[in-house]
């Protein structure tokens, strides 16, 4: 469990920051790009929508990033948010011991 990062950026976050400003692109333009509805791109970089595979291999081929970059950041993402949601139960939870059983 320690592995998930505890704030790891919404992949929103990431297309916004590293590239749709510095490339000065509006999300209109952006989504046009990708070849979906401004308002899909519009709930991704809100937080508001998950990336689905099928918006990672459109911006795989569109930034020339592979797509499991944004299916990983996604769930990194996921992870951490449902970490800390369940928190109290994981902490019950006791590693696997063959002397346990």
């Amino acid at each position: 469990m320690n592995q998930i990062p505890e704030n790891p950026p919404h992949p929103g976050e990431l297309i916004k920051e590293l590239y749709l400003k510095p490339l000065g692109l509006t999300q209109y333009r952006f989504a046009k790009c990708l070849g979906i509805s401004q308002t899909r791109l519009s709930e991704i970089l809100e937080g508001h929508r998950s990336i689905t595979a099928d918006t990672a291999l459109r911006l795989g081929i569109f930034l020339s990033i592979e797509p499991d970059f944004w299916m990983h950041a996604q769930a990194q993402w996921d992870l951490a948010q449902k970490k800390e949601k369940i928190q109290d139960e994981l902490s019950k939870i006791k590693p696997y011991s063959p002397e346990a059983f």
